[in-house]
């Protein structure tokens, strides 16, 4: 049976826009992107690939809107141009094959696609994750980040902790984990395989929601995490679930106005990981989580983008 082609959406910029971009593309798409430079020219060039022909005037757009507002945060974006078409999937596959490389998270994890034949190390956790149409590789700087985190706290947690005054902490010596917002299911099937349990994960894009059930299920951890389609603005304000590790890797606004409803879902001795953020507009989203109790605990800028973990404040929890 002849397979349908895909749709290529490519984005020509700069160097050190090429991030920025692929997060735009992604945020407009909800696809994974990649990307290469072409050093004889200096331009960047940024894909992402749809199985169904997209409503081009409405991306085009949305693209134009986030290209201006990337531009105004002081980076070169050159041409910004923006095309589309058809291509075969037997070139989609190769042009990742190409892009897509093992990323290794100290010694504790190993994200490989499926034909890499790199080997862990010893006691490092093997998480296999072809691209698919959903986003989430891990090679983006903000997923990065979160998956950093997802192996530090797991260490973390295994030391003991002091209560914090006037709260009662968690009395399951296993963390638990929340990946608001998971996309291909990377963050909750790495936690998964770390030892976290229990493991809960949803995204709002159905289609995300697939490929992370697909992606559990080659990791041999589909009994292990729950993963449903839920949207983050209707998440309840009093969670009847908390967790000890909430991952939400959001825009900025939307890590702002639902503040509230994350908060609900994070333990009072747990750890919130905050990412997706231009450099730029981190310090509102700092400033709204220390107004509501938090502190700024680890943080990381890489090129334009920045993260951050947070714990409640000992002093805000007296």
């Amino acid at each position: 049976m002849k397979q349908k082609p895909l749709w290529k959406i490519a984005i020509a910029t700069l160097p050190e826009a090429e991030d920025a971009v692929s997060e735009l593309l992604s945020d407009c798409l909800r696809a994974p992107t990649a990307a290469y430079t072409d050093l004889e020219t200096g331009v960047a060039t940024v894909t992402a690939y749809l199985p169904e022909k997209p409503d081009w005037t409405a991306i085009i757009k949305a693209l134009k809107t986030g290209l201006a507002r990337i531009k105004s945060c002081g980076l070169a974006i050159g041409a910004g141009e923006a095309s589309l078409e058809k291509v075969r999937r037997e070139n989609w596959a190769e042009s990742w094959k190409r892009h897509f490389k093992p990323l290794a998270i100290g010694n504790s994890l190993l994200i490989k696609p499926s034909w890499n034949k790199r080997r862990a190390r010893k006691n490092q956790a093997v998480v296999i994750l072809d691209p698919g149409l959903s986003f989430g590789t891990g090679q983006h700087p903000t997923t990065g980040f979160c998956l950093r985190q997802v192996a530090a706290c797991r260490a973390s947690f295994q030391v003991s902790k002091p209560k914090l005054p006037g709260r009662k902490n968690s009395q399951n010596p296993i963390p638990s984990c929340l990946d608001i917002g998971t996309g291909s299911g990377i963050l909750a099937i790495a936690a998964a395989k770390l030892g976290y349990s229990p493991v809960e994960a949803f995204d709002f894009d159905p289609e995300a929601v697939a490929v992370a059930h697909a992606n559990a299920r080659r990791n041999r951890v589909s009994g292990k995490i729950h993963i449903y389609q839920a949207d983050a603005t209707r998440l309840p304000k009093r969670s009847p679930k908390q967790y000890s590790l909430v991952c939400a890797n959001l825009i900025s606004n939307l890590l702002i106005s639902e503040q509230q409803r994350i908060l609900a879902t994070l333990q009072p001795d747990g750890v919130l990981v905050l990412a997706g953020i231009l450099q730029t507009e981190f310090v509102r989203v700092q400033a709204a989580f220390e107004k509501a109790g938090l502190r700024l605990d680890t943080a990381r800028t890489e090129n334009e983008w920045k993260s951050g973990a947070f714990v409640w404040d000992k002093i805000c929890r007296k």
